[in-house]
C-alpha cells in the first residue's frame, strides 16, 4: 500500500482526502486500516502524532458508508472514548473533514458544558459520537443515550485513561455495548493493566505496533539547564526573550503552577494563556485557538496538553517542571517537530527533579544537551518583575461569586463533582474526569486501591 487510494475506501471519503491533499498513509495506517476494512478487532500501540486518528476513523467512515442505515432514537453507530475534551474535539472534528462529502452526522459531548443541548443533539440519533467516558454515563442515566446499538467501538489513549481515573467507567461502559461489535483499542503503552483491559473488549484482535519516540526525539534537539526552583521563573523570562520561538508550549505540573508562570509572564509584559482542568471549557476553547491562530506564541499547560492535541507550528516545548513518569516527557516533547518540521525541546531541572531526568534519559536512549544559564543571570532573578494579581481559584476567573455558589450547591445537591475531578476510589484525581458524579460521595472502598503505575499528581 503506498497510497490511500489503494485501501479501496468509499469514493466519498478519497475525495476528502484529496481535497486534504493526504496521498501517502503512515505506517499504523498502513498495518491498521485493511485488516479494520475487514471487520477484525484491533490493538494499537501507537503515541499521538502517528496518524492513528485517521488510521480507525478511514475504515470507520467506510463500513458506515458501505452498510447505510439511520441511527436508532438516542443512539450512534460509532462510538469513540477518549480521555479528555480536547481530544475529543480533535477526534470529532477529524471525522467531519473525512466525511465532509457524506451525510454522515457526528457529535461530541463532555462535561464543562451545558448538558441540555447535547441531550437534543443526541435525540434523533448520530452515525459518530465521541465522548469523554463521565458525560457519556450522565447522558446514559439520564436515559438520553442508548448503546445497544453500537457497531464500531474505539477506545482511544487507553493508559491516559487509567491513569486518569476512568477505569471503572470504562468497564461499566463496556457491559452497556452489545455484543457484536467491532473494537478499537489504542494505547501508547502497553504495561499488564492495560492488557488486562483489552482483553475485557477485544475479540481476536490484530496487533499494531508503530514506536516513533526514537525517530521523534532525534529530530529535537533536547536541552537542559540546572537551576533552583525559585529561579526557574527568572530563565524562563530568559528563553523566551532570546530563542526565535514561533509557538512554544510550556509544561508545569500543577495547575496553580500553571497560572503562576502566566501571572509572572504578564508581570512582564510577556502574553501568554493557561490551559488545564480548573479552567472552564469557554476558557480552554479559547486559549487553545488563540494558540492556533497566532495571537498568542506561549501556552502554559499541564499534561492535560500534552496527548492528542495537534497544533501546528510548534518551535519549542519548554519543560518548567520536569514530569515524574518519563514516558510523559515524551508526549509532551512530541507537541514539536511535527509533519517533517524540527523543533527544540528545553528543560528546566531543580535539584531534587535530577532523578527524573535520569530516568528519562533511561527510556529515551538520549541525553539532553547542557545548556548553561545566561552570563547575566543573577542579575535577572534580582530583577524579576513581580507578577500580576490574580485569584487563588483558577477555576473561577472571570465568573460572578453567586454565580460560582450556585454551582457549587448545584453540585452538592446533584452528586455530581465540581471541576474534573476523577473518582477518588481510583487513588487519582484525574483532569478530565467529568460527570463521575455520585461514585465520588460514597464510602471509600479500603479494598479498592490505586492501580500500579498510577501517577498521583497530575496537573
Amino acid at each position: 500500500m503506498t497510497t490511500f487510494n489503494d485501501f479501496g475506501l468509499h469514493a466519498d471519503i478519497n475525495r476528502a482526502l484529496a481535497a486534504k491533499d493526504y496521498t501517502v498513509p503512515t505506517p499504523i495506517q498502513m498495518q491498521a486500516i485493511p485488516p479494520l476494512m475487514k471487520g477484525r478487532d484491533l490493538c494499537g500501540i501507537a503515541q499521538t502524532g502517528t496518524g492513528k486518528t485517521a488510521g480507525f476513523s478511514l475504515p470507520s467512515i467506510h463500513h458506515l458508508l458501505t452498510y447505510p442505515h439511520r441511527p436508532t432514537p438516542r443512539g450512534c453507530r460509532m462510538l469513540v472514548l477518549a480521555p479528555t475534551r480536547e481530544l475529543a474535539a480533535q477526534i470529532a472534528q477529524s471525522c467531519r473533514d473525512y466525511g465532509r462529502f457524506t451525510k454522515l452526522s457526528v457529535s461530541t459531548v463532555f462535561g464543562g458544558v451545558p448538558i441540555n443541548k447535547q441531550i437534543r443533539d443526541l435525540s434523533g440519533g448520530v452515525d459518530i459520537l465521541v465522548a469523554t467516558p463521565g458525560r457519556l454515563l450522565d447522558l446514559i442515566d439520564q436515559r438520553a443515550l442508548r448503546l445497544d446499538d453500537v457497531e464500531i467501538f474505539v477506545l482511544d489513549e487507553a493508559d491516559q485513561m487509567m491513569d486518569m481515573g476512568f477505569i471503572h467507567s470504562l468497564r461499566r461502559v463496556a457491559k452497556l455495548l452489545p455484543s457484536r461489535r467491532q473494537n478499537l483499542f489504542f494505547s501508547a503503552t502497553m504495561p499488564k493493566e492495560i492488557a488486562h483491559l483489552a482483553e475485557q473488549f477485544l475479540n481476536d484482535p490484530v496487533t499494531v505496533s508503530v514506536t516513533p519516540q526514537a525517530t521523534t526525539v532525534e529530530k529535537i534537539r533536547q536541552f537542559a539547564t540546572f537551576v533552583e526552583q525559585k529561579e526557574k521563573q527568572a530563565l524562563l523570562h530568559s528563553v523566551v526573550a532570546t530563542q526565535d520561538i514561533d509557538r512554544a508550549l510550556i509544561f508545569t505540573r500543577t495547575k496553580h503552577g500553571a497560572d503562576r508562570v502566566v501571572r509572572h509572564l504578564a508581570g512582564a509584559g510577556i502574553k501568554a494563556m493557561a490551559i488545564h482542568g480548573n479552567k472552564s471549557q469557554s476558557q480552554r476553547t479559547h486559549a487553545l485557538q488563540a494558540f492556533r491562530s497566532g495571537d498568542i506564541k506561549l501556552l502554559v499547560a499541564t499534561d492535560i496538553a500534552a496527548r492528542g492535541i495537534d497544533v501546528s507550528g510548534v518551535s519549542h516545548v519548554i519543560n518548567f517542571e520536569i514530569p515524574n513518569v518519563p514516558e510523559q516527557y515524551v508526549h509532551r516533547i512530541g507537541r514539536t517537530a511535527r509533519a517533517g518540521a524540527e523543533g527544540m525541546a528545553i528543560s528546566f531541572i531543580a535539584p531534587d527533579e535530577r532523578p527524573y531526568m535520569k530516568d528519562i534519559e533511561r527510556v529515551t536512549r538520549s541525553k539532553s544537551e547542557p545548556m548553561p544559564l545566561p552570563e547575566n543571570f543573577n542579575e535577572l532573578v534580582r530583577n524579576l518583575p513581580k507578577p500580576v494579581a490574580g485569584p487563588r481559584d483558577t477555576g473561577s476567573q472571570g465568573r460572578d461569586p453567586s454565580r460560582q455558589r450556585q454551582d457549587a450547591n448545584r453540585g452538592r445537591n446533584s452528586g455530581k463533582p465540581q471541576g474534573e475531578r476523577g473518582p477518588r476510589r481510583d487513588g487519582v484525581a484525574g483532569e478530565g474526569a467529568e460527570g463521575q458524579r455520585k461514585r465520588r460521595f460514597r464510602p471509600r472502598n479500603k479494598s479498592v486501591g490505586a492501580h500500579k503505575g498510577a501517577v498521583t499528581r497530575v496537573g
